[in-house]
């Protein structure tokens, strides 16, 4: 019975229902799909040329939630100006409003600090590093102007997404992705994502940039994943800060190259400023999704790293599959359950997943692509997910796949 009332929970859109919820989306919210999974928060259509990109989700001191993405696309402006809308929700996520539009913010997270909620992120696609706060739940924030009020890093070549924010030994702490500067000599070169890690002290102004420490940049070194120079790789995306058992603080990266599904383990320094590979002691990895966007969380009621990722093999998928998963020392990874999945993987999608821990479940934003999506990637939902009693599920609890056969169908 538990893993039927899993599979309900999820299939929301095919079924009708949201286990233990009285609503299942955002009656504001005008879209033209009846049939899409979870709460939908925002939609904007393939035709608008604004795409949903990077959503966040935080949970406020007083329980609300506060959620937001960005825009990308042909007609978004992200190059120049980014646009990201702030939306809360104050009834556990049945229902979301938008409470401000910020300009100026792009591949951004979410975190709470001393009762504030902050965004930080760049301020356009390739832009500064910017931070802004909010003391009335993200109606309102802070303008990043200068190096005292949030403009963290000015010279306009950082990349980054909705990644996590993490208290350790008395700082706080953020991975970063910087643009190399090796010359660009064509398709064939690889991409200049360079790792590092930014970190300030707990006590400190996070709106001034000398508060935070930046780490040296390290550069992704193409035959470690089996390439040689000239060849086409992403490199470095999206890392994770996570601390080890043990305290050694790591940046867990995403890998995007077709074809690897693997992560990257480097160890940073205690005080911040050095980043390195260390093959001998982390380095390299087995991890499914690892070369999609996937945040990581330690949860100390299970003493286990969780993630949502976009598992992509067995059977072969896109972002088209989505999967619970947890390990206990980073280097291990387990399969727990399928938590969504559809049949078609060209226009449909659940990626760039942030969550949080909220009491036995798990609440997560996703950049959704659904029905009219311009494809998988280009996605027009925002859409909010419970998974209740997330410790629990197995592969029993697996969601079945979407759309599901009809009565007498094959």
């Amino acid at each position: 019975m538990r893993g039927l009332a899993f599979c309900l929970h999820l299939a929301v859109g095919v079924l009708g229902l949201f286990l233990a919820l009285p609503a299942t989306r955002t009656a504001a919210v005008a879209h033209p799909h009846d049939d899409v999974p979870g709460v939908v928060i925002h939609y904007s259509s393939a035709a608008s040329g604004r795409y949903i990109g990077c959503p966040t989700i935080a949970i406020l001191s007083d329980g609300q939630y506060v959620a937001s993405h960005s825009f990308f696309g042909p007609k978004a402006g992200h190059r120049d100006r980014a646009t990201t809308l702030v939306f809360g929700s104050t009834d556990r996520g049945h229902t979301w409003s938008k409470r401000t539009r910020i300009d100026g913010q792009f591949w951004s997270t979410f975190f709470v600090h001393d009762g504030s909620l902050y965004i930080m992120g760049t301020d356009k696609q390739w832009g500064d590093v910017v931070i802004r706060r909010s003391d009335d739940a993200g109606r309102s924030w802070t303008e990043p102007a200068d190096e005292d009020s949030g403009r963290l890093l000015d010279d306009g070549r950082y990349h980054s997404s909705s990644v996590p924010v993490v208290v350790h030994d008395g700082r706080l702490w953020r991975a970063m992705e910087g643009e190399d500067t090796w010359p660009r000599r064509g398709p064939g070169t690889p991409h200049p994502y360079c790792a590092f890690v930014m970190s300030a002290p707990l006590e400190a102004d996070l709106l001034r940039a000398d508060s935070w420490t930046r780490s040296n940049y390290q550069r992704f070194d193409l035959a470690r994943v089996g390439k040689k120079p000239g060849d086409r790789s992403g490199g470095w995306r999206e890392g994770n800060i996570v601390i080890a058992p043990g305290g050694q603080v790591i940046n867990f990266l995403r890998i995007d190259d077709a074809g690897v599904d693997q992560a990257d383990l480097l160890p940073v320094s205690a005080d911040g400023r050095k980043i390195r590979i260390d093959d001998e002691n982390w380095g390299l990895i087995d991890f499914p999704g690892g070369r999609t966007k996937f945040t990581i969380y330690f949860d100390p009621v299970s003493a286990r790293y969780w993630s949502l990722v976009n598992q992509q093999s067995d059977p072969d998928a896109e972002r088209n599959v989505l999967a619970l998963v947890s390990s206990a020392d980073l280097k291990q990874w387990k399969v727990h359950t399928i938590v969504l999945r559809h049949r078609d993987r060209r226009h449909h999608a659940w990626q760039y997943v942030d969550w949080r821990f909220d009491g036995a479940d798990i609440v997560a934003v996703s950049r959704t692509g659904w029905g009219d999506s311009h494809n998988f990637h280009d996605a027009n939902y925002l859409t909010f997910h419970r998974i209740e009693r997330f410790r629990e599920l197995t592969m029993d609890d697996a969601a079945p796949w979407l759309p599901e056969p009809q009565p007498g169908g094959s």
